[in-house]
Parts: C-alpha cells; structure tokens; sequence
C-alpha cells in the first residue's frame, strides 16, 4: 500500500509546468476522460481550491469527490484490469 500522497516513483511535479493553473487542469481532464472511456463517472472530480488557493506557491491537489457503491466498484475493477 502506498503512502497517502501515492507512489512517488511517477511523480508529475508543479515544477515541471510553466502554469501551475494549466497543468492541473489538464490532469482533471485527462483523468475524466480516461475515467469516461472505461464508463466511470466522477461527479465530483475538480481542483481541490484550498490547495491551490491557500499557499502563496500553489500545489493543487486534484479532489476525486465521493461516488456511489456501483461507481466505487467499476473504478476497482478498472484499476485492477491495468498493469503500472
């Protein structure tokens, strides 16, 4: 089991963006739409605004929200159908 933060070994640093507001952006989109073509849906899914707003430097998060037990077993499945 990985740490809270996540495995760290494929890590996509803010350092690494000119706009810290682009990258994460990106990401929230990437994510639904991979998330969409396995047929899963995240409501929720969006830039945690605290992290990104609160902090002089920002280091957004990226907030999964909350989803039903049907949605929560799809992702499982998913996520166990691919290899790292």
């Amino acid at each position: 089991m990985t740490n809270r933060q996540g495995d760290d070994s494929h890590r996509d640093t803010l350092a690494d963006h000119a706009d810290p507001h682009a990258a994460i952006t990106e990401a929230v989109r990437e994510l639904d739409e991979a998330l969409v073509a396995l047929g899963i849906t995240l409501p929720s899914l969006g830039i945690d605004l605290p992290s990104y707003t609160l902090t002089p430097t920002p280091h957004p998060l990226v907030d999964l929200g909350r989803c039903n037990l049907a949605t929560a077993r799809r992702l499982t499945v998913a996520l166990r159908n691919t290899t790292p």
